[in-house]
């Protein structure tokens, strides 16, 4: 059985049994036959029953609140903003489809019709993770449906009733049988589809080692592969920035969910003229954090996901400290705050240096290093130290200056006063271990298409 142990009080929140070998090979087969119907099916079609189940995926807001609280341990209050990320990025890639999947007109040649079409790969298998588990599912599912794919959604254990409450929305939106559909799987079960013939892309989202087990599943298939793996995503303050603004969106970019973010800011670097100030700000922000049950809607900063989870954190925060760092959180005024348990207080640092593994290696959690430093080229130097390239933000009131940094840093996605943020209308991608291909704009259509190429020849004396 896959258990759901819930991190608001350790208690089986919900279990279902691991799909047997008769139900995933019907699955597969279903799902094959049913997309070589529905690639036939008009785009305007398609978008017409993807958006019915959006309407009835947002119907659900509130029981899809309660359930991601109790899963994973996001505030209940900040629940409506997954339902919004979802239905915005869902509707937005359904309102650029026509264009984005049109045929490519090459040009005009005596006597000859050409173009290229933008056919669907076939079966795409979206494997989702559990920290953002409706937002980084919809990156794939509605771009594969929209493009004529059929989807088979493999979530997280940890998650698993979110892969349900999205089936549940197609079912109501009467989306045909089998073009989408949930598997509660092992790692062994998934990796055994994956080289299923029925398979042509797999869309990832998590670790890099687990990342580089999917490649390895899938070796010798020749499929396409999306993997959105780790970051340790970096903010420059620069010496021009208005301070408390930086600070307090900062602060946010660190600890939503509870640092659980995989383009949360887990180190700031900061232009040393601003350096006092900036600190100061951001520590008197964090300290009105709110620790406690995700239930009650007064808690601004949740468990997190496990135990385990919460250890791994504490023991980059110990490491740190004992080697040199300074904690600027006490701790002790956060009551929930327990060891042994996935509660635990946010934690901001300083005195920290990149020989430290609070700052290279992903925290996943809520701590957070601060880096003074004497310029933007040293600024740079340090965010490019990294094996990550997810996101970096610049915080300037110059937009010039803003470029001319963004310019140097290997990353996906560079912000300039904003941060931990996603805009469907930008490519979602990454570089170095964060891992390659891309989502969301109409660029994340051409990875779930394949192009085809039309040569007609319309007039056989030319």
């Amino acid at each position: 059985m896959l258990r759901i142990i819930s991190p608001v009080d350790g208690s089986v929140y919900a279990e279902r049994p691991y799909a047997d070998p008769q139900a995933i090979r019907d699955t597969l087969t279903s799902a094959s036959e049913a997309q070589n119907s529905w690639k036939l099916v008009s785009i305007a079609e398609r978008g017409a029953i993807c958006s019915k189940a959006i309407d009835a995926f947002v119907a659900d807001k509130d029981r899809i609140s309660d359930e991601l609280a109790w899963q994973m341990g996001r505030p209940i209050r900040f629940g409506p903003g997954e339902v919004g990320g979802f239905e915005e990025r869902a509707r937005y890639m359904i309102s650029i489809a026509e264009q984005a999947l049109k045929p490519v007109d090459v040009g005009p040649k005596d006597g000859f019709v050409r173009y290229i079409k933008r056919e669907p790969v076939g079966v795409v298998l979206t494997i989702a993770p559990w920290n953002f588990p409706f937002m980084t599912a919809v990156n794939s599912i509605i771009p594969a449906l929209m493009a004529g794919n059929a989807v088979i959604l493999k979530h997280a254990q940890q998650t698993l009733l979110c892969a349900e409450r999205i089936a549940d929305a197609f079912v109501a939106a009467g989306l045909p049988e089998g073009l989408f559909q949930v598997l509660h799987m092992s790692h062994d079960q998934t990796a055994e589809v994956i080289q299923s013939p029925e398979i042509n892309f797999v869309a990832f989202t998590g670790s890099v080692p687990a990342g580089a087990t999917m490649e390895r599943n899938a070796a010798g298939r020749f499929i396409g592969m999306g993997l959105e793996l780790g970051g340790k995503d970096p903010a420059y303050v620069c010496a021009d920035v208005d301070v408390n603004y930086a600070a307090e969106n900062l602060v946010d970019g660190a600890f939503f969910n509870t640092g659980q973010s995989c383009c949360g800011i887990e180190r700031i670097y900061v232009h040393e003229d601003v350096y006092d100030a900036f600190v100061a700000r951001f520590c008197e922000v964090v300290r009105g954090y709110v620790l406690g049950s995700p239930m009650d809607p007064e808690t601004t900063l949740g468990p997190l996901v496990t135990t385990k989870a919460a250890d791994f954190v504490r023991g980059q925060i110990d490491d740190a400290v004992a080697a040199g760092a300074t904690a600027l959180i006490d701790t002790s005024k956060f009551t929930r705050d327990e060891a042994g348990t996935p509660y635990m207080a946010p934690q901001v640092l300083v005195d920290v240096d990149h020989s430290m593994r609070v700052m290279t290696e992903e925290s996943f959690g809520p701590v957070v290093g601060i880096m003074k430093v004497r310029d933007d080229d040293q600024a740079v130097e340090l965010m490019n130290d990294s094996e990550f390239g997810l996101t970096a933000s610049i915080w300037t009131s110059s937009q010039d200056t803003a470029i001319a940094i963004g310019d140097r840093i290997n990353t996906g996605t560079f912000f300039m006063n904003r941060c931990d943020a996603l805009d469907p209308a930008l490519a979602w991608t990454g570089v170095k271990n964060t891992g390659r291909g891309c989502t969301l704009s109409s660029v994340g259509y051409e990875a779930i298409t394949r192009p085809k190429s039309y040569h007609l020849r319309v007039d056989i004396d030319k």
